[in-house]
């Protein structure tokens, strides 16, 4: 694995957050960073894929469930 040095400007309020959130993980500030951001990718990466299917159910269901509801 490649890692890459980087400074990261946060609040106050974020540096207490980070710290908490490092202490009852138990692991260092730049770990929880890094899950933090790998967490965020998947959630988007998830919501995409609910989105792209709930398109295609519309498309393919769409015209029954209006007849269904009339």
């Amino acid at each position: 694995m490649t890692t890459m040095a980087m400074n990261v400007r946060l609040t106050e309020e974020a540096e207490r957050v980070l710290t908490a959130l490092s202490e009852e993980d138990g692991v260092s500030k730049n770990e929880e960073i890094n899950r933090a951001i790998l967490d965020r990718g998947a959630r988007l990466s998830r919501e995409k894929d609910v989105r792209a299917l709930a398109r295609e159910a519309i498309a393919s269901y769409g015209p029954l469930l209006d007849r269904l509801a009339q």
